[in-house]
């Protein structure tokens, strides 16, 4: 590994200790944990406290899969993502969470995967 790479995966874990020290999920708020690969986005709603995963889903789920439209962008995809993971939560009762976007900017596909769940009814 170069020394360049191993400094951006140092900085990156910088960041993501730094958004977690702020961030806690409850079980009356859990924690919604966004991540990101080049491809497809992934969200996760986890108690912090018990230490589970509540429930989660991806771009790679067929129910989403279903959802979307031939040559719809990553932006597109990921607000799908938030509607249908606000669809979970909600069915197993939980009005409001704690946004995690990790390591990432508040920008592009993580901003459209919170929107998405906020029109969904997910409140934070």
């Amino acid at each position: 590994m170069s020394n360049m790479s191993r400094s951006k995966q140092i900085g990156s874990q910088r960041r993501q200790k730094r958004v977690r020290k702020k961030v806690k999920g409850t079980p009356q708020h859990p924690r919604l944990c966004v991540y990101k690969s080049l491809k497809q986005i992934y969200a996760q709603v986890i108690d912090d406290i018990s230490g589970r995963t509540i429930t989660g889903t991806s771009s790679l789920n067929p129910e989403i899969e279903k959802m979307l439209e031939k040559g719809e962008n990553k932006v597109k995809v990921s607000k799908k993502v938030g509607l249908y993971l606000a669809k979970l939560v909600k069915d197993k009762g939980i009005e409001k969470v704690v946004f995690d976007r990790n390591r990432y900017r508040y920008h592009g596909r993580v901003k459209a995967l919170a929107e998405g769940a906020r029109e969904g009814g997910l409140k934070f």
